[in-house]
This record gives C-alpha cells, structure tokens and sequence, in this order.
C-alpha cells in the first residue's frame, strides 16, 4: 500500500481534526476525493435557491453557507498540502470560518452556482494530490500552531466535506 493510500497517524495533524479524518473511507485519497466530487450537488438537487436561504436555528448558516464554507475551507487546505508537499516548511495561519462566511456573500449567489464552483475546487484538489510524488505525502508543515502532514490535510478535506454532509442531512434536509 502506497503511503498516501495509508491513513494519518495521531501525530500528523491536530486532535480537533481526528473526527474528519476518521470519516474518510480506506483508499487511495485521490480518488477517494474524486469519488466524492458532486456529491453535495446529488444531495441538494431539487432545493430552490430560497430553501437554501434556510438555516435550521438563529446565528446558523444557511445550505449556501454551508457549501461556500465547505469551498473556502477546501481552498485553505489544499493550500497547506502544497506548500507542506513543495517542502515549504514556514508556519502558516489558521483561519477564521466564521469570519469568511460573512464576508463570502454566499445568499448573494445561486445555489447552483456555489455548487459549481465548490466542484471546480474540488477538481483542482484532486488533480493537486494526483500529481504529487510519493513522498510528498508525509511531508509536515505547522498550520494554526499545529503540525500536520499532507496526507493528514488530504484526509481533512474529504472528511470536512462529510462532516457537513451529515449536518445537512439532519438538520437542513426534510425527511423523505
């Protein structure tokens, strides 16, 4: 088994990510991402842009939200991979995902929109990961004071994605 095939030990990325990475299905982790792209879009097709306008409680994201969050955190995570897999070992910022949801303007878009674009990043993932060299993947770098692996962030991404998935799901979606 190759080693991005392999999952992340404990010491490749920060305790508050163990829950992503532990959604993430064995496999190779591209392809794994790849199987994954336009699966948000299969789950909220047939949602009309004003039922996307939902949030489930006050202070919550709405479904847009959710996505351009899911885009955005995509974006900032692929970022780390590679400069971590280029050998770029400078400490890098977190983030702040509660300030990026206001200042992304997502209820200004369609949902279909946000949906495309979250797949255009999703694509730029995946060809990221598949052209990285074997040992790339167990290149580290420290993000938001913690030191993470890139094949640590590719698992966060896929995990990510299927954390919000589930959140959909129970509190946006109506029961069928």
């Amino acid at each position: 088994m190759a080693d991005h095939e392999g999952r992340p030990g404990a010491d490749e990325y920060a305790p508050f990510y163990a829950g992503y990475i532990a959604r993430v299905p064995p496999g190779g982790l591209a392809s794994v991402l790849e199987e994954q792209r336009g699966g948000l879009r299969r789950m909220l097709e047939g949602l009309t842009d004003a039922q996307a306008e939902h949030a489930y409680a006050p202070g919550k994201w709405t479904v847009k939200e959710v996505v351009g969050h899911v885009a955005d955190a995509e974006r900032v995570f692929a970022y780390r991979a590679l400069r971590f897999a280029r050998g770029d070992d400078t400490p890098l910022a977190g983030f702040d995902h509660n300030a990026y949801v206001p200042a992304g303007a997502f209820g200004r878009r369609s949902l279909d929109a946000l949906l495309d674009e979250l797949e255009g990043v999703r694509g730029a993932t995946v060809a990221l990961f598949r052209g990285l060299p074997p040992d790339a993947w167990l290149r580290r770098g420290t993000a938001s004071g913690a030191p993470v692996s890139v094949r640590a962030l590719a698992c966060m991404i896929g995990g990510h994605e299927l954390h919000h998935r589930v959140v959909l799901e129970e509190r946006y979606l109506p029961a069928p």
